[in-house]
């Protein structure tokens, strides 16, 4: 393996998420550096060398010809899915590269402009298709959507067909009731990216709650006596139960001596007797909306992508005040207010200050990159890295094992 690789090329990633609302997949998207050529066997065995089995499907959208062609021809036929746009079948040679990718086994997915569907002759070289709407289409959707809700799902046959094609995927779903037409009537297999802000927008006149999932499985990790460590994980895997539970920890009736900076040092101070008790309390209040669950992966992976950028040497305390950082970074979504007013009630390092409300200090750098990453727009991602003098293959590498522990 060619150890630069991973330096020649700019990535950013979108998740792709399932009926379940559960990620089943990541969307990597993949620049080639004009200034060098990218052997795609060598990219494609970096890639994977970093991919676990047990990770999420890994969909490869590549935008350079010569290097789809190249991975076409050298993908191994388990690990990656490529995505191939269709407008490059249209060339002669990239066909018969397709085919023959289809004969050795190479899951392939076809992609299209809105309202686009892929031709008869070349629909079953492809494992999946991934489609997006017309504004004509969504409004066809949307109505077919309310007159399901009306007719309750039974009664009369539907007139009206959905555009929402069954075992595709799509993108580009804009709205709440799109996706839930799309995922829970329509079955599709998956939807790319996730309308994170259509969806926190209905909750603008009442407050979002932490996950009652979540709660409970706190609850049986301190009946089951798990470690500190576990339990710190866990509970990290909800932002707004972090913030809450740093506002307990130092509330005046418990009485700490001295104030409580993380969830480590939170959860040795309270013990698992109150910290129980604590998230009893929660638990007829907490939220039970499944759309929720894909904003809140998200928030958490940002804060994950940046502990590993800031892995190299780094202690455990430091990389637990980094991932801190990253979790709070979308705080103002989840509580509908300014993020400075948020972070200023808690007694937190100045250095999670900075990056969060200033964008300055040594974590803004991590946290830029972070962001910019969840994105296809790979020309701005790479900037964003030169600016803050972070290598290619460093960041890309961050990147890769974030995703792949998912």
């Amino acid at each position: 393996m060619t150890p630069s690789v991973l330096g020649s090329v700019t990535l950013g990633y979108e998740l792709i998420w399932n009926q379940k609302r559960r990620c089943c997949g990541v969307r990597l998207f993949v620049e080639a550096d004009s200034r060098s050529a990218v052997d795609a066997h060598h990219l494609v065995s970096a890639i994977t060398e970093l991919w676990p089995e047990s990770a999420p499907t890994l969909l490869l959208n590549v935008r350079d010809p010569s290097l789809l062609g190249g991975l076409l021809d050298h993908a191994p036929a388990r690990g990656v899915w490529v995505e191939v746009p269709d407008h490059q079948l249209s060339d002669a040679l990239m066909a018969g590269r397709v085919r023959k990718a289809r004969a050795r086994g190479l899951p392939m997915v076809w992609s299209g402009d809105a309202g686009q569907a892929p031709d008869a002759s070349t629909v079953d070289l492809f494992h999946k298709t991934l489609r997006a709407l017309t504004p004509h289409e969504v409004l066809g959707a949307l109505r077919v959507s309310l007159r399901q809700h009306q007719d309750g799902g039974v009664g009369a046959p539907q007139t009206m067909q959905s555009p929402v094609v069954a075992g595709s995927m799509y993108e580009g779903l804009a709205s709440q009731a799109l996706l839930e037409h799309a995922l829970d009537r329509q079955g599709v297999w998956a939807v790319a990216g996730w309308p994170a802000e259509e969806i926190l927008h209905a909750y603008r006149f009442r407050q979002i709650q932490p996950s009652r999932q979540l709660l409970r499985a706190l609850i049986k990790a301190i009946e089951d006596d798990e470690s500190l460590e576990v339990l710190g994980h866990r509970m990290g895997d909800e932002p707004l139960l972090v913030y809450r539970f740093l506002r307990y920890a130092n509330s005046a009736h418990l009485g700490a001596r001295s104030e409580v900076h993380s969830v480590r040092q939170g959860l040795m101070v309270i013990g698992y007797t109150k910290l129980r008790a604590w998230l009893m309390e929660q638990i007829p209040h907490a939220s039970i909306d499944p759309n929720l669950d894909p904003i809140r992966f998200a928030m958490v992976l940002r804060a994950r992508i940046m502990e590993r950028l800031a892995d190299a040497g780094a202690e455990d305390e430091l990389r637990r005040e980094v991932f801190q950082c990253g979790i709070f970074s979308q705080l103002d979504l989840l509580l509908g207010e300014p993020i400075g007013a948020a972070i200023h009630r808690l007694p937190l390092s100045g250095r999670i200050v900075s990056a969060v409300v200033g964008q300055t200090g040594p974590y803004a750098p991590w946290l830029e990159v972070a962001s910019a990453m969840e994105s296809s727009n790979t020309r701005m991602i790479r900037k964003v890295c030169v600016a803050h003098n972070m290598s290619a293959d460093g960041v890309n590498r961050a990147l890769l094992h974030a995703l792949g522990a998912i």
